[in-house]
């Protein structure tokens, strides 16, 4: 059954220039530990691409907090969550701390799907609770 849906579509200038005006701690801010490592990463070899990535992080936890229906708050923070790609490529989400007992407790699942362009990223999650 679905539980709720978010969207996001974030700006790539905006968090340029936000990189550019208070550099790696907002990246730090936004990140989990497997993020922020891949995104270094990325960024190493291909700046854009290593934006293109926080954007897309951005977006997901974003719409992520929407679908959730709480907003940036209590369980939901940037660290608590990680928007980490299988051995596909495949997106997942990755709760942690209280959030993941709170999807534990009410029986959450969440899927999530990514697009960029040269200056959007787009996020779609959706959040199923399991019927027994």
């Amino acid at each position: 059954m679905i539980y709720g849906i978010g969207t996001d579509i974030v700006q790539t200038n905006r968090i340029a220039t936000t990189l550019a005006r208070i550099g790696e701690r907002f990246a730090e801010k936004i990140l989990g530990a497997e993020e922020l490592k891949e995104y270094q990463h990325r960024r190493i070899n291909i700046e854009a691409r290593g934006l293109h990535y926080l954007c897309n992080r951005f977006a997901a936890k974003e719409a992520f907090s929407k679908a959730l229906g709480i907003g940036m708050r209590e369980p939901m923070s940037w660290h608590s969550i990680q928007i980490l790609n299988d051995h596909n490529g495949l997106p997942g989400i990755m709760t942690n701390g209280a959030l993941a007992a709170y999807m534990h407790s009410k029986q959450l699942t969440a899927k999530v799907s990514l697009s960029d362009e040269t200056d959007y990223s787009l996020a779609f999650v959706l959040i199923e609770k399991m019927i027994a």
